[in-house]
């Protein structure tokens, strides 16, 4: 341990004298050759160091900025469902309004008629009677023979009805059928559900004139319906099978398949004519 100390110190000494002797020739540029062979490959060591760190730094941000789209991507997925939903909504709010806002168009120009708004809960899908459920009963002072609107025109009666729901045969039914005149002729006849879901005016006297886009409006004969109402449109006419009548295809204005709301007429009280014989011969 003694004999290795001047050991150590002799190596320390040569050491400091030989980086002096360097710092000085570098000082008096007697290393500049050296310096400048050394450092080319120093530089370009440098360089590609440098490249791979800046790499590796666009790489890291690079993922950083993926992941924080990716959030934003989720956020922005978040907030569309929302507004879709929200949008979704205030449609069926604007569609409910307009329709609510006809009806009350409506009600205002029938003052002398009462009615009763209901909605369509059913549709019959048997194929045997042409027909629609309604959230109305018996409960609300639904009756059977009630006349059902909407301010397009006419839509059927009630047929049967429970205690919240009721039951409404259409015009369109094959059974239905409606005491009807023609609006600017005033030629009458019988309006008839056909199976395909249309409307025929039968029955209409061959001297009468029918003319295609005349209104065709319940006349009040047999007491079932009130007088005036809406049923649709001529589109076509021509003589019937037996010759002996015309016959007319009625086009409505309502659609049948997408009723929502519909208007009960409820102080309408269908006449019951079955009380009045027929009269006999003195």
């Amino acid at each position: 341990m003694l004999r290795s100390a001047p050991s150590r110190l002799i190596v320390f000494g040569v050491f400091s004298f030989v980086t002096l002797g360097i710092f000085f020739a570098s000082l008096i540029g007697l290393l500049s050759p050296v310096e400048s062979l050394v450092s080319v490959p120093l530089s370009l060591l440098q360089g590609a160091i440098s490249g791979v760190t800046r790499q590796i730094s666009q790489t890291l941000n690079t993922l950083a900025d993926l992941q924080d789209l990716r959030r934003r991507n989720t956020e922005l997925e978040r907030a569309l469902i929302n507004f879709q939903a929200e949008l979704v909504e205030l449609r069926e709010l604007r569609a409910d309004y307009q329709r609510l806002a006809a009806l009350q168009n409506f009600r205002g120009a029938n003052p002398d008629k009462q009615f009763l708004a209901a909605t369509v809960i059913g549709r019959d899908t048997t194929g045997l009677l042409r027909s629609i459920i309604i959230d109305r009963g018996s409960r609300d002072g639904v009756r059977v023979g009630m006349p059902v609107v909407t301010e397009l025109g006419l839509v059927g009666r009630i047929y049967r009805v429970g205690a919240t729901s009721a039951q409404v045969q259409l015009v369109t039914d094959t059974n239905s059928y409606v005491n009807a005149r023609l609006q600017l002729t005033r030629a009458e006849g019988v309006v008839q559900g056909t199976a395909a879901g249309g409307l025929r005016m039968l029955y209409i006297p061959l001297a009468d004139d029918v003319r295609d886009g005349d209104s065709v409006v319940t006349s009040g004969i047999g007491g079932k319906f009130p007088r005036g109402l809406l049923i649709g449109q001529v589109t076509s006419s021509r003589l019937d099978d037996s010759k002996l009548f015309k016959e007319a295809q009625v086009r409505s204005l309502v659609d049948f398949n997408r009723l929502e709301i519909v208007l009960i007429i409820t102080n309408f009280e269908p006449a019951d004519l079955t009380t009045f014989g027929t009269p006999r011969a003195p």
